[in-house]
């Protein structure tokens, strides 16, 4: 099959290959999916850079991708959940991404169905920003109604999602993007607006109870001045703090290490009385089966830039990593 591979860690020079590789091995809880589109994110460009080999230390080569929707050509003999012809949406287990290729082989339960209203394009940009959203608002933060919540960069992949997200769940949303994206934003639930190249987030905003970061630390910094004692400080961008490498299995030496990368975060937001958390998000066939409730219920839609063929994964991650997307964007494998 016909695949986009890393070769190599590196910054500079050094694209994705395109090669023919031997189709994925199945487990006898794995489904193999055809793939038809997938997602692109910042996460591949931070794979591909080696940003991660010290947590995630794949074998190289590697097959870059972290979300994707097809359709089901074979299931291992103990899956009951799906059936060759099923539409489905996933994102892959960390250990386990691959979908920058033109056939996957997933666990049953990180699987769901493809909402059904949605293309397959448009159901590949969901799983990986949809995830992040609901495991930072729901399962970290707990929001409730009432609550405000500031999400950086409003208009990006995760941003539009986690806009939408939060205001279902009935909290006041303020964000920040640029002149020229007040529209979209707004348009999915924004309260308070900021454009970023005008105006200073830390001297708008006052008391609230969860910021989600996704940008540089010197914004994690800034961004606990908004919060109000006992609000909580997510980051889906770093540093990864003690509690990740518990839960990710790493061992007892990787621990110090983390500690050390996130004192000064951990340290300020301490003294304000403010807890700090880093989300690297993980796979889950059961939440993603939630997400796809309120997108056939019309309560969340995903917000699209731009489609490339499957031969422009390359100019797919360069777009991506300029950092000025609305949404996502999304390479159409079949």
């Amino acid at each position: 099959m016909r695949a986009f591979t890393v070769n190599r860690y590196g910054k500079t020079g050094n694209e994705l290959q395109a090669a023919d590789v031997p189709r994925p091995a199945m487990g006898e809880h794995d489904v193999l999916v055809e793939v038809h589109a997938a997602g692109v994110n910042v996460l591949d460009a931070k794979i591909r850079d080696g940003e991660f080999k010290l947590i995630l230390p794949y074998r190289l080569p590697l097959i870059l991708g972290n979300d994707m929707a097809g359709v089901v050509v074979r299931v291992g003999a103990r899956v009951r959940k799906f059936k060759p012809g099923d539409e489905v949406y996933a994102r892959p287990d960390k250990g386990r991404i691959g979908t920058f290729a033109e056939f996957i082989a997933i666990h049953e339960h990180d699987l769901a169905a493809k909402p059904k209203h949605l293309t397959m394009t448009e159901a590949a940009s969901v799983p990986l920003v949809g995830l992040t959203a609901w495991q930072a608002l729901i399962e970290i933060a707990g929001l409730k109604r009432g609550q405000k919540v500031f999400i950086h960069a409003g208009s990006g992949g995760v941003g539009t999602f986690a806009i939408q997200l939060a205001k279902h769940l009935g909290a006041t949303v303020a964000t920040t993007t640029s002149a020229g994206n007040i529209d979209l934003v707004t348009s999915l639930g924004a309260d308070v607006v900021i454009d970023y190249r005008q105006d200073d987030f830390e001297t708008v905003l006052h008391d609230y109870d969860v910021v989600v970061n996704s940008l540089d630390d010197a914004t994690l910094m800034k961004s606990l001045r908004v919060l109000k004692p006992g609000g909580k400080l997510i980051s889906i961008s770093g540093p990864p703090d003690p509690s990740f490498a518990r839960e990710i299995g790493k061992p007892w030496i990787l621990r110090p290490v983390m500690r050390v990368l996130s004192h000064r975060i951990r340290k300020a937001a301490k003294r304000r009385g403010i807890s700090y958390s880093f989300l690297f998000m993980r796979a889950s066939g059961d939440q993603l089966r939630e997400i796809t409730s309120l997108i056939d219920s019309g309560i969340i839609r995903p917000v699209m830039d731009r489609v490339f063929p499957f031969e422009s994964t390359n100019e797919a991650m360069a777009y991506v990593e300029k950092g000025r997307t609305k949404g996502k964007v999304v390479i159409k494998v079949k």
